[in-house]
């Protein structure tokens, strides 16, 4: 494959804010055909409109990833801020996952909670994450999508664009200390392009096990690696259009 890391993304897959109705429903529409009927985690008859979602969901901001030739969601994410008004001042992680905090760790940071967020909800749909010869998905659904080898590597950067995408939201923000709920995968994944996170937590069972990490938005950009800086500024400066067409200052 021809081309930096940056550009071969670009060249399948593209990151948007989701600033209006009908984009944020293709978001929860992802997220429930992964969190309920491939996971599992949340009960299909919950939503029968098929599209997951929370009472956390009208105060975030969430990204979508879209594959270019289908215009199918290949994955969200949402950027939850602290200190909402019209909710416990909890965060999700705080609201359902108390018990494995390490409260000693967070006490410790002596965070400004308006400096605060949690990334949450980071969902790929699982057409772009089965392997060449998985033809149909675990409900017996054939697939309609096909996909070229060179499309396929980079499906892994689908997760980590969703978090790139994220971290552009909470410079948008200024909510630059970041908690998440992450599977073991996911800090290893980031892990290896620079970013670590740290642990601030045992792992718990929450959607899949899951264990709570810390970052700032400074050490994810000044530890990320160049290939990725170039992706996580092309990615930043498209949201950045998106997010001052919805929010002017």
């Amino acid at each position: 494959m021809v081309g930096t890391l940056a550009e071969n993304f670009q060249r399948y897959f593209t990151v948007d804010f989701a600033f209006d109705e009908h984009v944020k429903s293709e978001v929860f529409r992802t997220r429930f055909n992964v969190y309920c009927k491939e996971f599992e985690y949340e009960s299909v008859e919950n939503f029968p409109d098929e599209q997951e979602f929370d009472d956390y969901d009208q105060f975030s901001l969430h990204c979508v990833i879209r594959h270019k030739e289908s215009g199918v969601a290949a994955g969200c994410v949402r950027l939850v801020p602290a200190e909402i008004e019209k909710l416990s001042s909890l965060l999700p992680f705080e609201k359902y996952c108390l018990d494995s905090i390490d409260h000693e760790f967070v006490d410790g940071l002596s965070l400004d909670r308006n400096t605060v967020c949690e990334i949450s909800r980071l969902a790929v749909d699982s057409s772009f994450r089965r392997r060449p010869n998985e033809g149909v998905d675990r409900f017996g659904n054939a697939r309609e999508l096909t996909f070229g080898d060179e499309e396929r590597r980079v499906f892994p950067l689908i997760a980590v664009s969703a978090f790139l995408a994220s971290t552009s939201l909470t410079v948008l923000t200024k909510r630059t200390n970041v908690f998440a709920m992450m599977e073991p995968f996911l800090p290893r994944l980031l892990k290896r392009s620079g970013i670590v996170f740290h642990r601030a937590g045992r792992d718990v069972d929450y959607h899949g096990v899951r264990a709570p990490y810390f970052i700032t938005t400074q050490s994810a950009l000044d530890n990320m690696k160049p290939e990725l800086k170039e992706l996580y500024e092309a990615i930043h400066t498209k949201i950045c259009a998106e997010y001052r067409s919805f929010f002017p200052e």
